[in-house]
């Protein structure tokens, strides 16, 4: 991808931009908007930026946007790249494998693993090496829209207000932003699982001769059980080993994030594929996250008047299934920002054209992203049985199809889609290799 130059512009065209949330895809977005050529200006309620979590899967489709964002050498240092991901079984049989490095090579850009504060920091440099200017402590309680559409206000929970001819509400899965936009309170869909997530310090695991492979050939391993799927791989160039186990949701009403009982989640596992059982021996604090989706926003994710707007999971959050949340925000904020490169007044009409083609664009693919992230909490979590016969022998069979062209027809397969999603037979095609340029150009 051709690494993106700032569009210089004059008074009649630069937008005022502030946008709501400093998280992956608020810093993401206000990259994208600064190489348009606009102002921008992040408001993060919090009372500091920084990312908590753990690890991130960056798949090819949304290694182009960062690349394109000038983003390549700054990453480079922090990124890991895995060789291979694994469907094991979750007594840790091995059934599928799909080979990063030939598809990062099929679709030009590559498969990266983060952790999710560097990724978060390298968007904050970014952004402000661009001239975004950032306030915490800086709550949004209400939008409202002037009369004449040019302009739009924020109210911060302190009384102050902000003008703005454009205000991008990307706050995330509890969106206020949303919420004031409908009109009416919206709180995420509950999906019933919740993620335990931990660092491991590799340094232990060298120690094991049956753990210390994950670390010297970094790849990417999921385990399929009853009810639940386990996720793992490696960060900051092999020093950390991050785990995600996915399990059904039993945290009271209205929690999103605990602390979380270590024993309680070894005793899940205790009967999985014996390495488990070993790495979670190593882990002595975690955290538990609820898990929930957001379908997509109705009827429109912008205000009329074309003065807010909204993206990333205020819009449309999915489960992390597919690893494709950020992703989406990322390429939200990109398709947003090449959308805005393309006015040449201040005026609402080409406002409204530029986010009417934002949404055109987005829309139906962060629909197909939050349907597969459901389908996957469905095939990941199967009993032991028929159906879970059923989709080993698929993944098998599609492990066998080589190639973005290759027909699926001849093998039986016409009707069935690849259990293990980023493959060329299950949603590759058309997740990893989709171009914001390409589709902007499209629908405008």
């Amino acid at each position: 991808p051709k690494v993106m130059e700032k569009i210089r512009r004059d008074d009649t065209s630069k937008l005022e931009i502030i946008i709501v949330g400093a998280g992956l895809g608020g810093l993401g977005a206000a990259i994208a908007l600064l190489l348009a050529g606009h102002s921008v200006h992040v408001l993060e309620g919090a009372s500091q930026i920084s990312e908590v979590g753990a690890g991130i899967q960056v798949l090819p489709n949304s290694s182009r946007v960062l690349i394109s964002w000038g983003m390549e050498r700054m990453l480079s240092t922090f990124a890991t790249r895995p060789k291979q991901c694994n469907m094991l079984g979750w007594k840790g049989n091995l059934i599928s494998s799909m080979g990063f490095h030939t598809y990062a090579v099929e679709c030009g850009t590559p498969f990266w693993d983060f952790h999710r504060a560097n990724l978060h920091k390298c968007l904050q440099d970014r952004a402000m090496e661009l001239g975004a200017t950032i306030e915490v402590n800086a709550k949004v309680v209400d939008v409202v829209a002037a009369k004449d559409e040019r302009t739009a206000d924020v109210v911060l929970q302190d009384g102050r207000r902000k003008t703005a001819d454009l205000i991008v509400g990307a706050d995330g899965i509890h969106s206020k932003c949303r919420e004031i936009l409908l009109g009416r309170e919206d709180p995420p869909v509950l999906t019933g699982d919740l993620a335990y997530r931990l660092l491991l310090n590799t340094a232990e695991m060298m120690k094991d001769p049956e753990l210390k492979g994950f670390v010297e050939d970094p790849q990417v391993n999921y385990w399929m059980g009853p009810d639940a799927h386990a996720v793992n791989y490696v960060l900051r160039g092999g020093e950390l080993f991050n785990m995600v186990l996915l399990v059904p949701d039993d945290m009271p009403a209205g929690a999103s994030t605990l602390e979380g009982n270590v024993e309680e989640m070894r005793a899940l596992y205790k009967d999985w594929d014996p390495r488990i059982p070993k790495l979670l021996a190593l882990c002595e604090s975690v955290y538990k996250w609820r898990l929930c989706i957001r379908p997509t926003l109705e009827p429109s994710w912008s205000h009329p008047s074309g003065t807010f707007t909204t993206l990333g999971d205020a819009v449309h959050a999915t489960l992390p299934y597919l690893a494709s949340g950020a992703g989406m925000s990322l390429e939200d904020g990109h398709v947003l920002g090449l959308c805005l490169a393309r006015i040449t007044s201040k005026g609402p009409e080409q406002k409204k054209l530029a986010l009417d083609v934002y949404e055109r664009c987005r829309k139906g693919r962060t629909e197909k992203v939050v349907q597969r992230g459901n389908l996957q909490q469905h095939l990941y979590h199967l009993r032991d049985g028929p159906e879970q016969r059923k989709r080993d022998e698929l993944l098998r069979a599609f492990g066998k199809v080589e190639g973005r062209e290759a027909k699926f027809e001849e093998r039986g397969l016409k009707y069935e889609t690849d259990p293990l999603p980023w493959r060329w037979g299950g949603v590759g095609k058309w997740l990893l290799t989709y171009d914001c340029e390409k589709d902007v150009e499209t629908h405008w």
